[in-house]
């Protein structure tokens, strides 16, 4: 019999067994999702003096190396070091991994060529709440979302002011389901990502984003506590699996 492990805390109950993974899966093959102009990730066994890291062709174990680029090809979370001229490793600024979080969805608006989410949207989906994190879904959701191939297709992005009010907000931690918080060809002004770390002034350090996730639309819109787990590099970026747990009344 499985065990239900609850955590209770002073106004919430989480049930731990009913994890929402709104991650997705990295895979070594074209049907991967990819953005930035980069070649799909590669995984394959490894090879050296006669040894094939593979079962099938008669080794003893499995033994792959992988090839990819953590902000093109999926779920990632970087820190404020993604755009700094100093290093800066989000393994070492990610130090707490539960955040109440809120689910909102949105429809970018059509502004000349590009279709964005502004101030306004983020407005009204949030309303009076405060949270840790905010969790972007955009519609239309169709499930081609874990295999688009985004680069020179101007997707949809965040306008600098949507950026600056959550930052406002309180909001430390932003995650969305589009490859950049920031406009794909911006001539490398990044105005979201500078002003959600708050560059103009002291930056926050401490504040992630996350890019390329996937909530399905059976997730409902509403507040749950966020588990933002990544792979231990020493990296300005990371894959991550975001994980939601909805909150028991």
């Amino acid at each position: 019999m499985k065990a239900v492990i609850k955590v209770r805390t002073k106004n919430y109950t989480i049930n731990l067994n009913e994890g929402l993974d709104i991650s997705m899966p990295l895979k070594g093959s074209e049907s991967n999702v990819n953005a930035w102009y980069v070649d799909a990730p590669v995984i394959e066994p490894h090879t050296e003096e006669g040894f094939v890291g593979a079962v099938k062709q008669g080794a003893s174990v499995n033994f792959n190396n992988i090839s990819f680029n953590p902000h093109a090809h999926g779920t990632h979370t970087e820190c404020a070091g993604h755009i700094t001229e100093e290093f800066m490793s989000i393994n070492k600024k990610l130090k707490q991994f539960f955040f109440l979080s809120e689910v909102i969805t949105i429809a970018p608006e059509k502004i000349g060529d590009d279709f964005v989410i502004s101030k306004k949207q983020l407005q009204y989906a949030l309303g009076n709440k405060k949270r840790e994190a905010v969790v972007i879904r955009t519609i239309p959701n169709l499930s081609d979302k874990i295999s688009m191939q985004y680069s020179n297709t101007n997707p949809p992005y965040l306008l600098e002011d949507g950026a600056t009010f959550l930052k406002e907000k309180g909001v430390d931690h932003l995650l969305i389901d589009l490859p950049s918080v920031d406009k794909e060809k911006d001539d490398g002004l990044l105005v979201s990502h500078r002003a959600f770390w708050n560059f103009g002034g002291k930056i926050r350090e401490n504040a992630t984003i996350t890019e390329f996730i996937y909530v399905a639309n059976t997730i409902e819109d509403g507040s749950y506590f966020l588990n933002l787990q990544v792979a231990p590099f020493e990296n300005d970026a990371s894959p991550s699996r975001p994980v939601l747990y909805k909150i028991e009344e």
